[in-house]
């Protein structure tokens, strides 16, 4: 069968025009293609916003978000300074990290910690009356300065955080905030568009730990390709 998919698995197309990228690389290079096409200048990001805002589109599949996407300058700027001197990325679900890959982050020094694998969450939840994810955010608060949180799931663990803060805390580089669902996740992520700390926010109830992820993703392809370049600046000129 003269098929694109049917070359691979036999598969028949029945018709319907399959688009030919097939590796990893040119499946992504494809999509970023049709976002481009489908939300044409002027955008309502440039430059290295609209990669962080390219890739959560991509990551959510859904070109709509771009509306509600809040991703501040200052967050950026953060964001990039704290993964380019090896920063902890601590996530409020495993799911979230799991969606950090090692290839990006390792070298760039960074680690990642899912915030439910910390010990006794639990025990304290429950003799406190409150969600896992916001005694794991009360936990850490400590540790959170010049490092970087990426809350994709639980509202609770952005109020917590944002009470944190406003009580004095030293805030993280960066909060990506962009708990999903339909109990105060629109309401905790407008107060965090309403804040002053450096953020990133996906507005109303879509979110969840991808989209959450994805803009760490981006701010690390973001360092790796400027490391890649200066490489290759200092790589001697060789006569052929």
């Amino acid at each position: 069968m003269e098929g694109l998919a049917g070359r691979d698995s036999g598969m028949r197309t029945r018709g319907i025009e399959l688009d030919p990228a097939k590796t990893p690389d040119e499946i992504e290079a494809r999509s970023f293609a049709i976002i481009d096409a489908e939300i044409p200048e002027p955008r309502p990001f440039a430059g290295d916003l609209w990669q962080v805002a390219r890739r959560c589109v991509h990551t959510a599949g859904d070109t709509s978000i771009v509306a509600d996407l809040r991703l501040r300058r200052e967050g950026l700027k953060a964001g990039l300074a704290a993964l380019k001197r090896g920063c902890t990325v601590y996530t409020d679900t495993r799911m979230a990290a799991a969606g950090l890959p090692p290839r990006r982050l390792r070298p760039l020094g960074v680690s990642v910690t899912a915030l439910p694998e910390l010990p006794g969450l639990g025990e304290s939840a429950a003799r406190r009356g409150i969600t896992r994810a916001r005694a794991a955010v009360e936990a850490v608060a400590g540790k959170l300065e010049g490092q970087i949180i990426v809350i994709g799931n639980a509202p609770t663990a952005l109020l917590a955080l944002l009470e944190i803060l406003e009580a004095g805390a030293p805030p993280p580089s960066l909060i990506v905030g962009m708990p999903v669902g339909f109990v105060n996740a629109a309401q905790s992520k407008r107060l965090l568009a309403q804040s002053s700390w450096p953020h990133f926010t996906l507005l109303g109830r879509r979110g969840g730990s991808a989209v959450a992820a994805a803009c760490v993703n981006a701010l690390a392809e973001l360092v790796l390709e400027r490391i890649r370049l200066r490489r290759r600046e200092r790589e001697p000129f060789l006569l052929t």
